[in-house]
């Protein structure tokens, strides 16, 4: 049974503007590691996240939705209408940092990020089954599809009837027996008056913990003011909780002071230019990809 997610049609409102008193201060530049056009294929995917070298080894969709979970009502609120294109977002960069996709080289007819179809590198499984999926439908595409496209087809969020078949079903709750198998989730039914629920409470919370610390130090201890020395894959997890409007939830039991200081940095970083960082030295073009998909949706 589906995990107890109601999209509900409301005006977007992102997390950095969830608390109204919050002030904003100038514009930071940062810098992120290496593009996975040139190196993904060099690098496995257990050794490209630095910074992270634990055990359990999540996907950033499972990172994404055990961000967006109430630890102890095992769902994401029910006015959140962002995370299911969050995590398509999310399945299209660990894909590209996988070395399975890339962006199509910049022409001059096609400089935009957003003009530029997603190209198959590698078909090679993953051992991801929502991963492995996504490769098929991006294998048999002709023509080829732009990652905001691919978005809004993963997500079923098109009018074209022969294109529904790209829709990825079940999403969450998908990842959440991922999480399930890894430990960190569990499954319980909820009876809520007129329906039972399945849902998924957090029974890892050092897992979780770790994980809003990685991301807490990233903007505060471990700032370095520049995307492209960032470890990349926290670098693409903020983008990603940005735009699946659960960056709050990471930033909530900050202090008054550091959570002013997260979250105006947070916002500097996805403020800035995905075209001009998408261009620069070692660039991760995807990351920078999905989030011009996501401002411009």
């Amino acid at each position: 049974m589906m995990l107890p997610f109601v999209h509900m049609k409301q005006v977007r409102m992102t997390t950095l503007t969830h608390r109204a008193r919050r002030t904003e201060i100038g514009k930071n530049t940062e810098k992120k590691v290496e593009s996975e056009e040139d190196t993904s294929q060099d690098k496995s995917p257990e050794t490209e996240d630095t910074g992270d070298s634990k055990d359990i080894r999540l996907t950033l969709m499972e990172e994404v939705l055990l961000l967006g979970l109430k630890d102890k009502e095992g769902y994401t609120s029910f006015w959140n209408d962002c995370i299911s294109s969050g995590l398509r977002g999310g399945i299209l960069i660990e894909l590209a940092m996988r070395g399975r996709i890339y962006l199509e080289p910049l022409t001059m007819r096609k400089k935009r990020l957003l003009d530029r179809k997603v190209l198959l590198r590698s078909d090679s499984p993953t051992g991801d089954v929502l991963l492995d999926e996504t490769l098929k439908h991006i294998k048999a595409t002709e023509p080829t599809e732009t990652v905001q496209t691919w978005i809004e087809l993963l997500t079923g969020e098109t009018w074209n009837p022969f294109k529904l078949q790209y829709q990825l079903r079940n999403v969450r709750e998908r990842i959440a027996k991922n999480l399930v198998e890894k430990g960190i989730l569990t499954t319980e039914k909820q009876n809520f008056l007129l329906f039972d629920m399945t849902t998924h409470p957090v029974t890892n919370t050092t897992e979780k913990q770790r994980l809003l610390k990685k991301l807490q130090d990233s903007v505060l201890e471990r700032w370095v003011n520049d995307p492209q020395r960032m470890d990349k894959r926290t670098l693409a997890l903020l983008v990603l909780a940005h735009s699946s409007d659960v960056l709050e939830n990471v930033f909530s039991s900050l202090t008054d002071d550091k959570y002013d200081m997260a979250m105006n940095r947070a916002k500097d970083l996805v403020e800035l230019d995905p075209e001009v960082e998408g261009t620069k030295h070692s660039a991760t073009e995807m990351i920078w990809a999905v989030l011009a998909a996501f401002n411009k949706s």
